[in-house]
C-alpha cells in the first residue's frame, strides 16, 4: 500500500500553528514511507474563499519546507485539487445516494433550525436535526419545489447502530447513530458542504491516512457512514490534540501565537518553526536541529500525544536561537536582509555577522547592533548610565589611556586597566561594555573593539568620562 496523506485547508484566512502542524505531520508521515502528500484546496464556500489566501497558504507551506507531490501546480491523476472544480464528481455521488433513498430534501430555514436547537438545549438535549422534512410525502416535497423553495439535502442516518473505528491517536472510538442527527450533504445552492466533499475527495484521491485536529472527531462517524453507504474506501483517521496556551485554553494571539505569515515577516527561521512544530504534541527522539528529511525519519504515529499540546514560547525561541547559530555567514546575511546590510561597511560584514550571531534572535536585533557599532553614538539608558557613574571618571580616564597605548588589543587594554585600577571581573568588564555599546550584554569585548576601532572607542570613553562626572 502506498501511503497517501493530505492537507485540505479552506482559503478563508491565514494559516496558523495548528494548521501548519497538521500539514507538517501529514507530510512527514508520507515522506517517512516514501508516500505522497497532497494539497487540496477546499474552496466550496465561495462567499468566504479568497484567492489571496490560496496564494498565502502555498507560500507559507513552501517557506516551511513542506512540499506537496500532488495539488495546485503539481497536478496528479486524481485532480482537480480545487473542490470548486469537482462539482461533477459530487453530483455523481448525489445521484447514487438519491437512487438508494439515502438522502432527502430539507426545506427548513436557518431560523427554524436555530429555534429547534435552542429548544433542545433548553431541555438538556444535544442539538441535532429532528427529522422534520424526513416525514414529507412526495406530493408535499413537489408542492414546496413548485412554490419556489430550494431544498438542502440531508443524509438519512440509520437508527440504532454503532459506528466504531480505531483512531490513530486516540485509540478505539464508538458513536451511536441515535445521537447523530441527519446531516446536510448538499446545500440549497447546490454546493457541497465540508462533511460531504471532504470525505468523497479523500476516497477519490486514495488517501490512506488523515491527520487532523480533534475538533473534527465528531465529523468522522458521519463521514464513515457516508463512505460506507457509497461503498467507498475509508481512510485511517488520527485526530491531533489541540494546541493550548499556558492557561489551557485554545491557542490564540493573547498567548503569543501568530499566523505563519506573520512569523515569517517577524524573522522566524523556517527550520526553527518546523523543528518546534515537529515536537509539539509529538515525541521526537532526536534533540538536535533537523531538516525535513531527518525529521521524517524520526516521525512516528505512536509518538503522538493524546493530551493537549501546550504552546511554549521559550521552546520556540530555543529552536530559533539554535537555527540562527546553524546559519553560515551568507545565510546570516540573507536572513537579516538589506536593512542591516545598508548599515554595515562591506569590509566588516563577515566580522559583524560572526560577532553578533550569538546575540540575535531576529533581524531587528541585528539592526540594533549595526546601529550601535556603525553610528557615532550608542544610546545609554538610565539604568546603564548608573553603572557608568558608579564606576567613576577615573575608570574611563584609565580606559582611554590604555586604548591610547594598545589600540584595539583588548587583552592588553584590560591588563593595563586591571593594574592601574586594581579591578577585575564584572567591575572591570561591565562599565567598559556599557560605555562602548550602551548595553550590559552582547558580544565579546575583543570583537566589540575590533568592530568599533580605536578612534570610536576613545570617543565613547570620552563621553563616558563626561557622564561619570555628571556632565551630559
Amino acid at each position: 500500500m502506498i501511503v497517501r496523506t493530505r492537507f485540505s485547508p479552506s482559503p478563508t484566512g491565514m494559516i496558523h500553528l495548528g494548521n501548519a502542524r497538521a500539514a507538517l505531520f501529514s507530510a512527514l508521515y508520507a515522506a517517512k514511507h516514501d508516500g505522497v502528500f497532497i494539497l487540496r484546496i477546499e474552496d466550496t464556500d465561495l462567499s468566504r474563499s479568497d484567492e489571496r489566501f490560496v496564494e498565502s497558504l502555498q507560500r507559507d507551506l513552501k517557506w516551511l519546507g513542506i512540499n506537496w507531490q500532488e495539488g495546485p501546480n503539481v497536478e496528479g491523476k486524481y485532480g482537480p485539487y480545487w473542490q470548486s472544480q469537482r462539482q461533477p464528481i459530487y453530483a455523481k455521488y448525489y445521484k447514487v445516494l438519491e437512487e438508494k433513498a439515502l438522502i432527502y430534501p430539507c426545506f427548513c430555514t436557518d431560523q427554524e433550525l436555530a429555534l429547534a436547537r435552542k429548544l433542545q438545549l433548553s431541555r438538556g438535549q444535544a442539538p441535532r436535526y429532528s427529522g422534520t422534512c424526513k416525514k414529507l410525502s412526495a406530493a408535499e416535497v413537489n408542492a414546496k419545489i413548485v412554490a419556489g423553495k430550494k431544498p438542502a439535502w440531508r443524509f438519512a442516518v440509520p437508527t440504532n447502530q454503532t459506528i466504531k473505528f480505531v483512531d490513530i491517536v486516540k485509540g478505539e472510538q464508538e458513536f451511536h447513530t441515535d445521537d447523530i442527527g441527519d446531516f446536510i450533504v448538499r446545500r440549497a445552492d447546490g454546493t457541497a458542504p465540508f462533511l460531504f466533499c471532504n470525505a468523497i475527495d479523500d476516497a477519490e484521491m486514495k488517501v490512506t491516512h488523515v491527520l487532523r485536529g480533534e475538533d473534527h472527531l465528531a465529523n468522522t462517524p458521519r463521514q464513515i457512514m457516508l463512505l460506507n453507504a457509497l461503498q467507498l474506501p475509508v481512510a485511517q483517521y488520527g485526530h491531533l490534540s489541540l494546541i493550548v496556551g499556558d492557561d489551557g485554553s485554545p491557542l490564540s494571539k493573547r498567548h503569543g501565537s501568530s499566523s505563519v505569515d506573520e512569523m515569517r515577516l517577524e524573522g522566524y527561521l523556517p527550520i526553527a518553526l518546523m523543528n518546534y512544530l515537529a515536537r509539539l504534541g509529538h515525541t521526537c527522539e532526536a534533540q538536535e536541529l533537523l531538516d525535513f528529511d531527518h525529521l521524517a525519519e524520526y516521525f512516528q504515529l505512536d509518538k503522538l500525544s493524546r493530551s493537549p499540546a501546550r504552546f511554549d514560547k521559550s521552546q520556540l525561541m530555543y529552536w530559533q536561537k539554535t537555527a540562527v547559530q546553524a546559519l553560515d555567514i551568507p545565510g546570516v546575511w540573507r536572513w537579516i536582509g538589506e536593512g542591516v546590510a545598508n548599515q554595515v561597511p562591506e569590509s566588516t560584514r563577515t566580522l559583524f555577522a560572526e560577532t553578533v550571531r550569538a546575540n540575535i534572535e531576529f533581524p531587528q536585533d541585528a539592526l540594533i547592533w549595526a546601529k550601535i557599532f556603525f553610528h557615532d553614538e550608542a544610546p545609554i539608558d538610565a539604568s546603564e548610565l548608573k553603572i557608568i557613574r558608579d564606576a567613576g571618571e577615573q575608570f574611563f580616564v584609565e580606559a582611554e589611556l590604555a586604548v591610547d597605548k594598545y589600540g584595539i588589543d583588548l587583552p592588553k587594554v584590560l591588563a593595563d586597566m586591571k593594574q592601574s585600577l586594581g579591578l577585575n571581573g564584572k567591575k572591570l568588564f561591565m562599565p567598559l561594555r556599557v560605555a562602548l555599546t550602551g548595553k550590559t550584554y552582547g558580544p565579546e569585548l575583543a570583537h566589540i573593539a575590533e568592530l568599533l576601532g580605536a578612534k570610536k572607542m576613545k570617543h565613547r570613553l570620552g563621553k563616558a568620562i563626561q557622564f561619570a562626572g555628571g556632565k551630559e
